[in-house]
């Protein structure tokens, strides 16, 4: 089993390449359209927000451009980037350094007019990086408002609608803030790359001359891995469904249908799963409770192995992405006294893992569009 974690963190690797967010931003910066526009642009700005926010950027290194903000997430690298325009704020939830950064984005759109273009380059986790809640509303009411909703499991989606119902820079309110031309490229994490809903969609706004593209999704990052997966000989299934609901559900679903595949075939899955959370909450996230609802449902099959793990590389409150498991991780759990079910119970699966070396990832990648799951057999 030792070769097939070694595959599904190739495969891995290989999804993260093909939502590799620099490449993407180039690319798009290569149409027809979108280069005519800058082109005839008087002035150019370029503001990105988002945990994906410096490998955008950087797709745009070779822009003609007067300023450039750009807001990543405390933690993330900002490596190449000129010092004076990164901006870093708080996720998973906002804090007075991304009220501040609301403000300077708003600044900073007031700073064009007519016949400019702001290149707007957003990606998920801008809805935290940039909390300026509505008149009426505190910070502290809107995060209580948001943090029961994700607790009672809430889609993205549901979590964005509330964003924007609170803040006065989502749903294009930040874009309102200026007469230049928008042209938006998104880097997606939400269900049916609904460019309203990424980041809750601070530039996304109704005006004559803006462009908005999608340039990276969950699926672009699922056909990269199954493009290398049908090179390394093996058959690929793609799960049709995106992944939603509860992340343990999920797991267990996932975990019987790898065991129904043919010898030498690889299951893919992306999406967002959701974590219900009670009065017990340990360390840990949805990627690595799907993965021990996995190994549960696994227990003692031969042949599977199957990894699920976050693209940004950070799960929930873990430092890690997610975890691999097989048919003998609960095996090798009981010689180390570990109870799968308590730490499901107690969402306290990042102990499980670390003790018995299972975590995967190593921090921030630079991108973050949702989650996958690869499976393979035999």
């Amino acid at each position: 089993m030792k070769s097939a974690r070694r595959l599904l963190a190739s495969l891995y690797r290989a999804a993260l390449a093909g939502a590799d967010p620099e490449a993407a931003v180039r690319k798009a910066l290569d149409r027809n359209e979108i280069a005519r526009a800058l082109g005839a642009a008087r002035s150019v700005g370029v503001f990105a927000a988002g945990k994906a926010a410096a490998g955008m950027v950087r797709g745009a290194r070779g822009l003609r451009r007067s300023r450039s903000l750009i807001v990543l997430p405390k933690g993330w690298t900002a490596r190449g980037l000129p010092r004076r325009d990164v901006v870093f704020a708080s996720h998973p939830e906002p804090d007075a350094k991304s009220v501040a950064a609301a403000r300077r984005a708003i600044s900073f759109f007031r700073g064009f007019g007519r016949g400019d273009v702001i290149l707007c380059l957003v990606s998920g986790g801008a809805s935290s990086l940039l909390a300026l809640p509505r008149p009426g509303v505190t910070l502290a009411q809107k995060r209580r408002a948001v943090r029961r909703s994700a607790e009672s499991g809430a889609s993205i989606l549901a979590l964005n609608r509330l964003r924007t119902a609170l803040s006065a820079v989502k749903g294009g309110k930040l874009g309102r803030q200026t007469r230049a031309r928008l042209v938006t490229l998104v880097l997606s994490d939400v269900p049916g790359d609904r460019v309203a809903s990424v980041g809750s969609g601070p530039t996304v706004r109704r005006a004559r001359g803006d462009i908005v593209r999608v340039v990276g999704s969950c699926g672009s990052g699922l056909e990269a891995a199954a493009r290398e997966a049908r090179r390394r000989g093996l058959a690929v299934v793609r799960r049709g469904a995106r992944l939603s609901g509860e992340a343990r559900r999920c797991g267990g679903l996932l975990a019987r249908k790898a065991m129904r595949l043919a010898p030498g075939t690889l299951l893919l899955a992306g999406g967002e799963t959701a974590v219900t959370l009670g009065s017990a909450r340990g360390r840990g996230g949805r990627n690595l409770e799907l993965a021990l609802a996995a190994a549960v449902a696994l227990d003692g099959a031969p042949g599977v192995a199957i990894l699920a793990a976050g693209s940004d590389g950070r799960d929930g409150t873990s430092t890690a992405s997610g975890a691999c498991v097989d048919g003998r991780t609960l095996r090798r759990a009981r010689r180390l006294r570990l109870d799968a079910e308590r730490a499901l119970a107690r969402h306290d699966t990042h102990a499980f893992f670390a003790a018995l070396g299972d975590l995967f990832g190593e921090g921030p990648t630079g991108t973050n569009v949702g989650d996958w799951v690869l499976a393979v057999r035999g």
